[in-house]
């Protein structure tokens, strides 16, 4: 089992506890971050992340709870143990900078190595080493006063780095920054992380930055709430024991989606789950289209099932030219793209809002248009009571392909197997279009 670099288990932060006033700041967060993940902290001012990026870095005691680090609780390190963690394991990186203004900019970057007894040309050069790669090695003999915002966080990103820790963790780096010197910061980070493999945790209340990570943790009240996977670095060990502490949890509606769709994780609850319904919806329904005109139909199919624009709309944009803000699609194929997508969210609505048999019917009737089946009326019955027992989840994708592929001695429909394929795999995508949790 690959252990995780940081373990927070049940961590709270209680102030003025058992008091009138008191303030519950972090209250039972749990979290395991893996060794070169890229972790984003998100929320609303007060919610509780910088405190738990402060716990993480030993900067905060927990009332209740511990955190671990490469294998270590912090509440049981002696004071080398601390020294070491703040010196060498943990880089910090603030939106106030905190550089001293009496030093220069080289010596600010080299301060961490001063309290390790190195001398001064040793670490001078790592210094000046770092601020050539960070393009402000022109600024070593000037004073932070006379440096700009951006400068001045590359001066303090250089420092977090100067003894060389696995993990950088970032409080809202860019907040006090314009739009250029943000971008320019979060790129280095990425970089951190990327090339310099090093974990990064950033906490930030800016919804633009979230591209940038590996998970975002949603945070609201002091407990996390969500999360949301960009791209997965856990090992796949860990991500197996993710999904088998939360299994208790899911709905059964849910399990059989996840036997069908393999990508879908538990972190993906609400609105999270619609970018991948647009994912699954679009590659159901697509035809032979470059990578250009998927990930531009992608972005309109999203705000189709956020409900933020009309198929109507849909398809008028996906036919526009790229130039235009479009698909670049013809208008052929726009129309028959749109027409599919509206069958299935028709059927969506109609399961959602429908009662019981007549919903099913009517999902019944959708299915044999729609693949031009040809059933006597005893296959028509068998056929609805199978479609029926999909919807009401007393079977997954797989046990109803079975079914519309077995022979009529057999109690099935006799579906071609290609047929009885692509019906199941209709059923399914409206199915996951309709969980909502």
């Amino acid at each position: 089992m690959s252990n995780p670099q940081i373990q927070v288990d049940d961590l709270k932060v209680i102030y003025n506890k058992g008091k009138s006033n008191e303030v519950r700041s972090l209250d039972g967060v749990s979290i395991r971050i893996y060794p070169q993940e890229y972790i984003i902290i998100y929320g609303p001012s007060g919610c509780g992340k910088s405190t738990l990026l402060y716990s993480i870095s030993g900067l905060q005691a927990p009332t209740e709870g511990d955190v671990t680090i490469s294998g270590k609780k912090i509440s049981q390190m002696n004071k080398s143990e601390m020294v070491d963690l703040h010196q060498s394991v943990v880089g910090m990186i603030f939106q106030a900078f905190y550089l001293i203004p009496s030093l220069n900019i080289v010596d600010n970057v080299c301060l961490p190595k001063v309290f390790r007894g190195e001398s001064k040309s040793i670490r001078r050069e790592a210094g000046v080493k770092l601020l050539h790669r960070f393009s402000i090695v022109e600024q070593a003999s000037k004073f932070p006063s006379q440096l700009s915002g951006g400068q001045k966080q590359r001066v303090s990103i250089a420092r977090s780095l100067i003894n060389n820790p696995n993990i950088i963790l970032a409080d809202e780096p860019v907040g006090n920054l314009d739009s250029d010197s943000a971008e320019n910061v979060m790129n280095i980070l990425k970089e951190l992380n990327e090339v310099d493999k090093k974990t990064v945790i950033l906490v930030t209340h800016n919804a633009e930055h979230l591209h940038f990570a590996d998970r975002v943790i949603y945070m609201k009240d002091g407990k996390i709430i969500r999360e949301e996977v960009n791209k997965e670095k856990r090992p796949e060990d860990a991500q197996k024991e993710e999904i088998e502490m939360k299994t208790e949890d899911l709905t059964y509606e849910l399990k059989l989606l996840m036997r069908t769709f393999k990508n879908l994780s538990t972190s993906q609850i609400g609105s999270l789950l619609v970018p991948f319904k647009a994912s699954q919806l679009l590659t159901h329904v697509l035809y032979d289209l470059n990578q250009e005109q998927i990930d531009v139909a992608g972005a309109f199919l999203k705000e189709v099932l956020f409900g933020n624009i009309s198929v109507e709309s849909l398809q008028k944009s996906i036919d526009m030219d790229y130039d235009k803000g479009g698909a670049g699609w013809n208008k052929q194929r726009a129309g028959s793209f749109a027409k599919r997508v509206e069958g299935v969210l028709g059927q969506v609505e109609n399961l959602k809002g429908g009662q019981g048999g007549k919903a099913a019917a009517s999902t019944v009737g959708y299915l044999v248009d729609t693949f031009k089946l040809k059933l006597d009326d005893e296959t028509k019955k068998r056929f609805s009571s199978f479609i029926r027992m999909r919807i009401e989840n007393k079977l997954d994708r797989f046990a109803l392909q079975e079914r519309l592929d077995a022979s009529r001695i057999l109690g099935g429909v006799s579906l071609h197997k290609n047929t009885a394929e692509k019906v199941s795999r209709e059923m399914e995508i409206i199915m996951l279009l309709k969980y909502s949790q």
